[in-house]
């Protein structure tokens, strides 16, 4: 079966932005409890978008990822590792407009670590290094995650921005790694709706006073 799940949300926050469904007004868990899902197609009407399926009491977090513009939705890009839909879990989602500010765009990333999993968020002005730090207490990549070993970058930038490289910066401003970013959705030379980074199996060492820089240009 499939279900739709909505909200009139607050940007820049997780708090309060529970999505219900279309027909009953309920959460997640309490619709279709022990239910079995592996997509998940979410998606915003301007600007990026992260969601996460979680526990409201426990609030561990079942599944995660990033939202498209509405009508760029993949099938294939919105599966997701199969899970129990405990009666307890909820849908909430961290939305960014479009920014404001002239050449700035609103980037998020989803930072996987040995240590866990977090969204960071960032507002850089055009070809810019501008350092992420993590949505929920504004912490940089060593402050978040010393000691553990990063393992992927998820980027989504928001829409029709480039992304131009992310860095990973040690203490003492020596770049230890530069992945190079590009462009997603309906813009040229795209090769995804949902990302435009996806860098997996990094393997590096995180030590104290790192920071995770992107680089971005506007729409």
């Amino acid at each position: 079966m499939s279900k739709i799940f909505t909200g009139t949300v607050t940007d820049g926050q997780w708090s309060g932005n529970v999505l219900t469904d279309s027909i009953a007004g309920q959460s997640l868990g309490i619709l279709i409890p022990n239910a079995m899902l592996n997509v998940a197609q979410a998606e915003y009407e301007a600007g990026c978008m992260a969601y996460r399926i979680q526990n409201a009491q426990t609030l561990a977090v079942k599944s995660r990822g990033f939202a498209v513009k509405a009508g760029q939705n993949c099938m294939k890009e919105s599966a997701i590792d199969m899970i129990r839909v405990d009666p307890n879990d909820i849908l909430t989602v961290f939305p960014q407009p479009l920014n404001a500010g002239a050449n700035t765009s609103n980037v998020l990333a989803w930072v996987e670590t040995t240590k866990g999993t977090e969204l960071m968020t960032a507002s850089p002005a055009d070809a810019t290094a501008t350092a992420m730090v993590t949505a929920i207490n504004s912490q940089t990549l060593g402050d978040a995650f010393f000691n553990s070993r990063l393992m992927c970058i998820k980027v989504q930038v928001e829409d029709g921005a480039q992304l131009d490289n992310v860095q990973v910066i040690d203490e003492m401003g020596g770049v230890v790694k530069t992945i190079q970013g590009g462009y997603r959705g309906a813009t040229g030379g795209a090769r995804s709706n949902t990302y435009n980074l996806y860098a997996e199996g990094l393997g590096i060492n995180i030590g104290k006073g790192w920071s995770l820089k992107v680089t971005t240009v506007a729409a």
